[in-house]
């Protein structure tokens, strides 16, 4: 078995054999980038190559600079690790005519990967995956590409995304304590440097998780989704009297966000973070702006886009469709924690902009002796409550999720939650919204009552199936809640061996 092109490249774990991540297999499949790229009329561009701190990742950034050099290519591939973000920011920068980042984001530990960004910036998408794997099975040894050496390169590009990054602020005011974790990732140094360039400088950061680490060794899962994930964090904000609290992932494409409340430190959902920042960017920005979300995010921003005169897109999950929703796009999110606050400069989500952006709200609302929970309680009296979850059923072998998605299609559930439903199978869609994933909604009621929103769906890039939860009321959250709870309820039982 062959490792194949996913979520905008590829994924797996570090070992031997073309089914892993290892230095052949990077050779190989740059070898095929290089001459999809060359038949593309893109042979005499330029190709940005990046990396994070995972194992193998220093080798895998060398083989695929090197197998582009030799290929013809102006390669710029940076000396140090650094976030994602930065690549897809220098992919545009210098309009290259690619990008390449060896990273496996919030994978475990085991895994590396290899994402492909476009020449618009993007990543990879359909139908370029396809053509490109094409191309790498018409690739030889990897022993017979040609390889030359490439001098590190591209220093300026962090001074100018650091730059870019800290023009995004709204707001004057600065008085914000902020607590931060990179998760053994890349994204400290840079996140820090961002905050500083847009003068915040009370910073606290957890010391056992801000240097690159591997070996990932104080979390389960570096993932800031994960239960336990951010138990420093939010030990740390709580002792040093934060504001707020920000957690990366490991290569800082996406950040978490925490605030303190009523009942201690919590973390904000993907969701409550993202409407958030919708209202936030769409209060500066022009009529008709364009912003978007996915099938598996909260209903919310498409309200909150009606009431401030935008214009709204849902796409499928993932920023290679995001990224692309439209003209006059503004601000795009998934509910996993991913904001795109800049797409003029990056056409992916950026964990660093996103930190600097919702430092500069907090602090604002701060000024006004307000908080961010201040302001969602606002859009919920505006917009109706929504309340929400993921329930992720992680599995070690993958036909698991295969007998589930078949028997929910066979025997699809007519009422969940006492609200009778129905189901909607976009694998069977013909247009843009075709996936493997399920979808059950309970009917508009015209008279205010509680509506419900199941998303069922295989993650692309783990071992997991996932379930997105959504309840919508008017005012009457405790009713959202328990129906909510039930809703989890069902959602766990689908990982039951014997359903």
């Amino acid at each position: 078995m062959t490792l194949r092109f996913g979520t905008a490249g590829l994924r797996g774990p570090v070992g031997d054999g073309p089914d892993c991540m290892n230095v052949p297999v990077v050779v190989r499949t740059t070898a095929g980038l290089a001459a999809w790229l060359e038949a593309n009329g893109q042979g005499d561009g330029t190709v940005v190559v990046g990396r994070d701190a995972r194992t193998g990742s220093a080798e895998f950034h060398t083989a695929a600079a090197e197998v582009l050099a030799a290929a013809g290519f102006e390669v710029v591939a940076f000396g140090e690790p650094l976030p994602t973000p930065v690549t897809a920011f220098a992919v545009r920068a210098l309009g290259a005519v690619a990008g390449v980042q060896i990273t496996a984001s919030h994978n475990p530990a085991a895994d590396n990967g290899y994402k492909v960004y476009l020449s618009d910036g993007a990543q990879l998408a359909a139908p370029a995956d396809r053509e490109i794997e094409t191309a790498i099975d018409a690739v030889g040894s990897a022993a017979d590409m040609p390889r030359m050496p490439v001098a590190p390169s591209g220093d300026d590009l962090v001074d100018r995304y650091l730059a870019r990054v800290a023009s995004l602020p709204r707001s004057p005011h600065r008085g914000m304590r902020i607590a931060l974790t990179a998760l053994h990732g890349v994204g400290g140094e840079t996140a820090v440097a961002a905050l500083r360039s847009a003068g915040f400088d009370d910073i606290h950061v957890v010391a056992s998780q801000f240097a690159p680490d591997p070996a990932f060794p104080t979390v389960a899962f570096p993932n800031p989704e994960e239960p336990g994930a951010t138990e420093a964090l939010l030990a740390l904000a709580a002792e040093v009297d934060a504001d707020i609290a920000l957690a990366l992932d490991p290569d800082a494409d996406r950040c978490a966000v925490g605030v303190p409340g009523p009942r201690g430190w919590t973390m904000l959902r993907g969701d409550e973070t993202g409407v958030l920042l919708g209202d936030r960017i769409l209060a500066s920005s022009p009529p008709g702006s364009l912003v978007a979300t996915t099938i598996v995010s909260s209903t919310m921003l498409g309200r909150l886009a009606t009431a401030r005169g935008a214009r709204y897109a849902q796409t499928l999950t993932g920023f290679k469709w995001l990224a692309r929703a439209g003209d006059g796009l503004v601000y795009a999110y998934e509910e996993a924690i991913g904001h795109c606050v800049d797409p003029d400069a990056v056409r992916d989500k950026d964990g660093i902009a996103t930190a600097v952006m919702v430092a500069d709200y907090a602090a604002d609302l701060k000024q006004a002796g307000r908080t961010l929970l201040d302001a969602l309680d606002d859009l919920h009296r505006e917009l109706g409550v929504h309340v929400g979850d993921q329930v992720s059923i992680r599995v070690d072998d993958l036909q698991r999720i295969g007998t589930v998605m078949t028997r929910l299609r066979a025997e699809p559930p007519t009422t969940l939650a006492g609200l009778e439903v129905t189901a909607t199978d976009l694998a069977e869609s013909p247009g843009p919204m075709h996936t493997d994933a399920l979808v059950f909604e309970s009917r508009e009621d015209v008279a205010g009552g509680p509506r419900v929103r199941v998303v069922v769906r295989p993650s692309g890039t783990e071992p997991k199936l996932k379930v997105y939860l959504e309840v919508v009321t008017e005012r009457d959250r405790p009713a959202a809640e328990a129906i909510l709870d039930a809703l989890r309820g069902w959602a766990a039982s689908l990982g039951d061996e014997n359903p």
